[in-house]
């Protein structure tokens, strides 16, 4: 299992700051997320930056069970 951390809309879509989900890729894991948490999640990972442990992240990062990933949200302010 990943863990992953929810930050932000993420956060509040999922009602969860952090989870351990299951997955050999950035793609699967996020899959499994949606399935997990829905579409209001769903929604919000389709605009967000995924992070693997502390480095940029593509959907087809391979990962390892001890690996951290980090959904961040776009931010908006003013």
């Amino acid at each position: 299992m990943v863990q992953v951390r929810l930050f932000g809309t993420a956060r509040e879509a999922a009602g969860a700051s952090v989870c351990d989900l299951q997955g050999e890729t950035v793609e699967e894991v996020l899959r499994a997320a949606r399935v997990r948490f829905g579409d209001a999640l769903g929604a919000v990972l389709e605009h967000s930056t995924v992070w693997v442990n502390g480095e940029p992240a593509s959907a087809e990062h391979a990962l390892v069970p001890s690996d951290e990933l980090a959904v961040l949200p776009p931010v908006s302010g003013g």
